[in-house]
């Protein structure tokens, strides 16, 4: 499906809709984990978690920018990457929230920052590549 500005799947659309399920998977997988009471990561590492966080949010921004790439070939780097940060920024804070009802887990607004700040990475990369000409 092509749009009417000549945006759209590169390749008819099999591509974009194997990239959005991937996403969706990914998406899955982080809502597994945290529906997990009490599950913490291992370690004594003071700051483990915000780059746990900041991992788990790079590695979905690194599918969204993969899926936004084959979706809007056309759009510019920046913009593929700003919606995938507000994406991503605002799935950290719906499982931020969604954490909150789960007995033994906390809900941080430190943590969702540390979701956008990996997501954001992730952009800041993959721009930056793209304009290099480099490939993902």
């Amino acid at each position: 499906m092509r749009l009417a500005n000549g945006n759209g799947p590169k390749d008819g659309g099999g591509g974009f809709r194997a990239r959005w399920l991937i996403v969706a998977g990914y998406v899955a997988v982080i809502f597994l984990l945290s529906a997990q009471p009490g599950l913490h990561v291992p370690g004594d590492f003071k700051l483990g978690d915000k780059v746990a966080h900041v991992l788990e949010y790079g590695g979905l921004g690194w599918l969204l920018w993969r899926a936004g790439l084959e979706t809007w070939p056309r759009t510019t780097g920046l913009r593929r990457a700003l919606v995938a940060i507000a994406l991503a920024s605002a799935l950290g804070a719906v499982d931020e929230k969604f954490q909150a009802g789960v007995p033994g887990r906390d809900s941080s607004a430190f943590d969702w920052m540390a979701d956008t700040l990996g997501a954001s990475l992730a952009q800041a990369l993959f721009v930056s590549r793209e304009k290099r000409g480099e490939g993902t």
